[in-house]
């Protein structure tokens, strides 16, 4: 389960003034990991694109650019806010909200916005499961669909008609009262509602993102899954927790990083970590060395840090070692698309191996393996 106070201190459920703040001046200030420039001595892989959660309103797209100049002028291709989940007409974008985000998306063709988008109003108010299930059965029949709808129209009149929308994230867990467990069946429906409610919109171009958080949580995130026809993105939220659980075990541990991965590759989607960052295990560089390496091994469609404390590295002074291996990691980097995932097989064939091989569906002869790099059996 995602720590509740990310979305305390994040002010999600204020309506934030349309205006930027004034950047603030980098690197010394309270609050902020400060440190020299970094030797450029080697030549890291290219990272996939990525950015941060800086806050949900206005200073968080000022501080992008921070953000990127503490990189050594890195350059952040997304990002990341959420809407509010207290009423509907929070869900529905908050006048003034969401434009500042769009104007930023705007200004080059090669950024992503990514919006997280609760299903529920009330979203984070200790709802009971008996409510919960009421409220998804009235959902899966259609009661709230045009609260998508008009959220839909919202992104299109901006301009940003190819957001990534980051739909009931965390359903696997307690948290949210647009959680999954009281009924899987209702949230798989009211899923698929939503998604052509919104997809109805003229103009769209969204991509819909299953966001679950690592591991099994409250039931297990397969049984949340609503179709590969409604998902075009299966991410995961990976924050270093619990207590004493090594990254070795986050990556085996049932529903975890691993699974995550297999998942993806054999419904052929590509994958996203929307959220990660430190928790349970304080200042630990060495989740932060593997985390960052894992991503790099297995090309997000796009990744966004969790940055405050105690999960980040740049507004979180608490996290010095940690703060160093990610900025060492990024350093003077630049972004470029992560790949297309692969078709997916043919029904019977095995799913394709990330590594050397890619499936024979590419040549058309049902389950017969093809190397990625000849092209020949």
């Amino acid at each position: 389960m995602a720590p509740r106070q990310r979305r305390a201190r994040s002010g999600r459920r204020a309506v934030v003034a349309v205006a930027v703040a004034a950047s603030a001046v980098l690197a010394a200030g309270p609050g902020y990991a400060a440190g020299p420039p970094l030797p450029t001595t080697r030549t890291p892989p290219v990272p996939a694109p990525f950015g941060a959660f800086l806050d949900s309103g206005p200073r968080g797209v000022a501080r992008i650019a921070e953000l990127s100049r503490w990189l050594g002028g890195t350059e952040l291709k997304v990002a990341h806010t959420y809407l509010p989940g207290g009423q509907w007409r929070d869900i529905e974008g908050p006048p003034g909200f969401l434009d500042v985000w769009a104007h930023w998306r705007r200004q080059k063709a090669d950024r992503t916005l990514v919006l997280n988008v609760p299903m529920q109003e009330r979203n984070e108010e200790d709802v009971p499961d008996d409510e919960v299930r009421r409220l998804l059965r009235q959902a899966a029949a259609g009661a709230f669909d045009h609260h998508f709808r008009n959220l839909a129209e919202r992104l299109v009149r901006l301009r940003v008609p190819d957001t990534v929308i980051v739909l009931g994230w965390e359903m696997n867990g307690i948290t949210y009262t647009h959680r999954c467990g009281p009924d899987p069946q209702a949230w798989k429906t009211y899923w698929n509602r939503i998604v052509a409610a919104m997809r109805a919109v003229p103009g769209q171009r969204f991509r819909f993102d299953f966001t679950p958080s690592r591991g099994r949580d409250a039931v297990p995130w397969t049984e949340c899954y609503p179709g590969d026809d409604t998902v075009d993105i299966i991410g995961m939220d990976a924050y270093d927790q619990p207590s004493g659980m090594s990254f070795d075990e986050q990556v085996r541990e049932p529903y975890g990083l691993r699974h995550h991965v297999d998942f993806a590759h054999s419904h052929g989607k590509p994958l996203s970590f929307p959220e990660w960052g430190l928790f349970r295990n304080g200042d630990n560089a060495a989740y932060m060395r593997r985390m960052l390496a894992w991503i790099d091994a297995h090309r997000p469609l796009y990744q966004t840090l969790t940055d405050y404390c105690p999960h980040g590295v740049w507004q979180c002074a608490a996290n010095p070692r940690s703060s160093r291996v990610y900025r060492a990691a990024l350093y003077g980097r630049t972004a470029q698309p992560a790949p297309t995932p692969a078709p997916r097989p043919p029904a019977g064939c095995p799913p394709p191996d990330p590594g050397d091989w890619i499936g024979s569906w590419l040549g058309g002869k049902p389950c017969v393996r093809w190397d990625r790099r000849s092209r020949s059996r």
